[in-house]
């Protein structure tokens, strides 16, 4: 009887904690996004949205330099957005005419749809279509990405190398700190749990808050150029504006697309023919230091500070300072705009 009493108490219990739970949980899922912080806010401001295939597309256009030809497109990372190029934004505008970048399909201020197969290819595509929107088509475009980025930039230089109609004229690459070589890439383990979590990553985006986002991306950057809470908040308002966190693990495919396709992403920076550079944070544990480097130097032969370079394939290294990591444009702004301007002013 004592015993039967104390199970029907402890089932008591376990359905008033249930009814709190529910109401809690709810609230929770329900929270909405932050607010955008003054420079994000005038960020979003100051940009623009196109339009493609019924999808909208938010990207910033700025002109630089009057008289000058040249184009810089960028091309950001994962999870984050354009915003990651703010720091460097001015210094580029005094090289460049046209300085351009879009928020990828999922990312940032650009739609978010769900259900989606969201591919390298299609933000190719979108790329493309953002110049032909500005009318830049048959421009010859400096193309600057970093993580993710660099991938769509490697399949961009593949369309190119093909010389299929319509497509990019590319000038110039520069990439950094991105998973170039599936065998060096080391994933987060909140993004292998993402990516291959099944019918778990909805479960996992919809519980995925501040403090979860901030613990997962603060070991990527250095131990002493870390982002500081309001830039954090700046980056997760990105990500929850427009429900963002609940496409993670879609765009997260990513990386069993560069697995998938690495012989046609990496043969792309094979036999170059326009100049190409690397803009490197050894601190990276995403692209750890030395397997990342050793592989590219196996891969391209470079020679840095080489005296023979003209008889080497165009492609060289910036190595920035050891304590710079996976966010070079946001660690060290400075070290990484004379970088690329180093690279940009050698041809």
């Amino acid at each position: 009887m004592v015993r039967r009493d104390r199970l029907r108490r402890m089932r008591e219990w376990w359905v008033q904690v249930g009814l709190l739970a529910v109401p809690l949980l709810a609230a929770y899922l329900h929270i909405p996004p932050p607010q955008l912080s003054p420079a994000l806010h005038s960020w979003k401001s100051s940009g623009k949205f196109f339009t493609y295939k019924g999808l909208r597309i938010f990207y910033q256009d700025s002109v630089g330099v009057v008289g000058s030809p040249e184009i810089v497109v960028l091309l950001h990372g994962f999870p984050t957005s354009s915003y990651d190029w703010y720091k460097i934004w001015e210094g580029l505008t005094l090289r460049f005419h046209r300085v351009i970048a879009l928020d990828f399909l999922g990312f940032g201020f650009s739609d978010k749809p769900r259900p989606h197969h969201y591919s390298i290819f299609e933000q190719a595509s979108i790329v493309e279509a953002l110049l032909r929107h500005l009318g830049l088509q048959n421009r010859r475009i400096n193309l600057l990405s970093h993580d993710y980025g660099d991938i769509v930039a490697q399949e961009l230089l593949y369309r190119f190398k093909q010389n299929r109609s319509g497509r990019l004229t590319i000038k110039s690459l520069c990439l950094s700190n991105g998973g170039i070589f599936p065998e060096t890439h080391r994933p987060l383990l909140l993004q292998k749990l993402l990516k291959d979590g099944g019918m778990l990553s909805p479960i996992l985006t919809r519980l995925m808050n501040f403090f979860v986002f901030s613990r997962g991306l603060t070991p990527v950057f250095g131990p002493y150029t870390r982002p500081s809470e309001s830039e954090l908040w700046d980056m997760w308002a990105g990500i929850r504006n427009n429900d963002g966190n609940l496409v993670i693990d879609s765009l997260l495919q990513y990386i069993n697309q560069r697995k998938k396709f690495r012989r046609r992403w990496v043969g792309a920076l094979a036999s170059v023919s326009i100049p190409i550079h690397f803009i490197y944070g050894p601190l990276d544990p995403v692209n750890p230091y030395p397997e990342f480097l050793e592989l590219y130097s196996l891969k391209f032969t470079y020679m840095l500070f080489s005296s023979t370079r003209k008889t080497l394939p165009r492609s060289t290294v910036s190595i920035l300072d050891d304590h710079i990591s996976h966010y070079p444009q946001l660690e060290d702004p400075m070290g990484f705009l004379n970088a690329y301007m180093g690279f940009i002013n050698s041809f």
